[in-house]
């Protein structure tokens, strides 16, 4: 016992030294702009993939938590209501993120000048659009439903709402999937990628389930 003591305040001692060894380099490199200082984090810019995925997904989000509302008050099947909620739910928060993070950065939510998904460059289709299509006329991003489609599930009940919302919200993940690939590839806010891939993941999950749920209603996804 008498030397154990000092040895585990010696091994303690050497490893605050180092410690300070390398707090003492780093700072040195820092101030002769060496590569072991840590970047300072960049501040996305106004037509950054980053901002235009935050600004186009917060709208794209907030339609989807629009039907969600509308189906719940138009069926009274459980399945239907609770993915409906998940949906809004998860997608009201994270457009909170998306928003947040354009106020954090100093950018404002809306560009006058800046077509829907122009931030995805090359990969973008036609009119600036990608992936699954242009958008459909009427609707503003692809995936996304028309004013028409959503006084038409809103005055649709049972069964057709339930058809109806899972068709618009299967259009709806499959533009949301797009959108959000693109920004796990293109976005350079390492938080921004995770929830762009989050979204990936999750919303083919929910793609396979509301398959499912079409098909037990004898209905099948639109094209």
């Amino acid at each position: 016992m008498s030397r154990a003591i000092p040895r585990t305040y010696w091994v303690a001692g050497t490893a605050v030294l180092l410690a300070l060894l390398f707090a003492a380099a780093a700072t040195v490199a820092a101030a002769n702009g060496g590569s072991a200082a840590p970047a300072a984090p960049r501040t996305p810019g106004l037509h950054s993939a980053d901002a235009g995925f935050a600004r186009d997904m917060a709208v794209h989000h907030q339609q989807a938590v629009e039907m969600s509302f509308i189906v719940r008050d138009r069926t009274q099947d459980e399945a239907v209501r609770t993915l409906a909620y998940d949906i809004a739910n998860t997608q009201a928060n994270q457009r909170g993120m998306l928003l947040g993070w354009l106020d954090l950065w100093g950018l404002p939510k809306v560009v006058a000048d800046e077509p829907p998904m122009s931030w995805m460059g090359s990969t973008a289709g036609h009119g600036g659009h990608a992936g699954h299509g242009p958008a459909k006329p009427g609707a503003l991003m692809p995936g996304m439903a028309t004013k028409e489609e959503l006084e038409q599930l809103g005055a649709a009940s049972g069964r057709d709402a339930e058809v109806l919302f899972l068709q618009l919200m299967t259009d709806h993940h499959k533009g949301g999937v797009t959108m959000a690939e693109g920004c796990a590839q293109q976005c350079g806010t390492p938080v921004e990628r995770d929830l762009a891939q989050g979204m990936v993941d999750a919303q083919r999950s929910e793609l396979t389930l509301m398959a499912d749920m079409l098909k037990q209603r004898g209905a099948t996804p639109r094209g």
